[in-house]
């Protein structure tokens, strides 16, 4: 009980992304917060590399679920992913996250417009 307490400490977004309320048929969804949620709960918390990765997913899912725009994204890319047999799928699912989060901040901060007012 106590592990998952510091687990916790590093996912301040969990209960917004758990308690999250999506259309009933967005399986998508449904499965990327299942998998947050095993990912989270199935790390060494001993390990430095894997706690920082935690909380950089849970900052990931967080903006999942706060921007349509970011979600439509993670949606369209997963659902073209491929897998091989016998890989850890959820450590390809948690490794595509972060390289699609990285590649939509990098395209999001360049994009930017400047409006010219008359």
């Amino acid at each position: 009980m106590k592990k998952n307490k510091e687990i916790l400490n590093h996912c301040p977004n969990f209960y917004k992304i758990k308690n999250y309320e999506f259309d009933e048929n967005d399986y998508i969804t449904l499965k990327i917060i299942g998998i947050y949620e095993d990912y989270i709960f199935n790390i060494d918390i001993n390990n430095e590399e894997e706690v920082r990765k935690i909380e950089e997913i849970d900052c990931i899912i967080s903006k999942y679920v706060d921007d349509y725009a970011f979600r439509r994204e993670i949606q369209n890319n997963l659902l073209n992913l491929k897998v091989k047999r016998g890989s850890n799928i959820v450590e390809i699912i948690i490794e595509n996250l972060i390289r699609i989060f990285n590649t939509y901040e990098d395209g999001y901060t360049r994009n930017i417009y400047f409006a010219r007012w008359i």
